[in-house]
């Protein structure tokens, strides 16, 4: 399948530049959350592990520099609010997206969930998880820097509680400011 879109997109690609229409167009590519894949035992997507919350995204054309990668962090809903001074549109107040192609822009933290059972916070460094099944609260404490692929739970060890509450907090706020209950 991934050679076959490869493919499509590259017919798109070939046609946008044999019309011209290159120097023109914006591309986004964006697609679907990942399944895990057998990755920490699971199967689908239904978890807030890196593997499966994060999203492949290539922003191509006009006002978009070229080979540039960006490690800020963002929502699909970002896209909206990056794409309205490239086209030379006014972002709507009610857009609450953020432009994400300057350098150095992103959000400094994320919410990840899936459905009522689990919400996480996400930052540059670290992700909290908590998991609410059958009234059993779960905590993760996760060193993406030294652990990108969150196999090592630090939510036991006493030196990390600081941090814990302090993304604690963050958690709660990014969930308020969702329109979710704290819970």
């Amino acid at each position: 399948m991934i050679t076959h879109m490869d493919a499509q997109i590259g017919r798109l690609l070939d046609h946008l530049e044999r019309t011209g229409r290159d120097r023109d167009t914006i591309i986004v590519f964006a697609a679907d959350n990942g399944l895990a894949v057998g990755q920490h035992g699971l199967l689908g997507k239904q978890n807030v592990y890196d593997h499966s919350a994060r999203i492949p995204m290539i922003l191509a054309g006009p006002g978009i520099p070229r080979r540039a990668v960006r490690d800020g962090m963002c929502y699909l809903h970002d896209l909206f609010a990056t794409l309205c001074p490239l086209t030379g549109v006014a972002k709507p107040e009610s857009v609450d997206g953020i432009d994400i192609l300057p350098r150095g822009a992103g959000r400094r933290s994320v919410l990840l969930s899936y459905r009522q059972f689990m919400r996480a916070i996400r930052t540059d460094r670290y992700k909290l998880a908590r998991y609410d099944v059958a009234g059993k609260r779960t905590t993760q404490l996760f060193d993406l820097r030294r652990d990108p692929h969150e196999t090592t739970n630090l939510a036991g060890d006493p030196r990390h509680a600081a941090l814990i509450g302090r993304l604690t907090a963050e958690l709660k706020q990014l969930m308020r400011g969702n329109g979710e209950p704290e819970k």
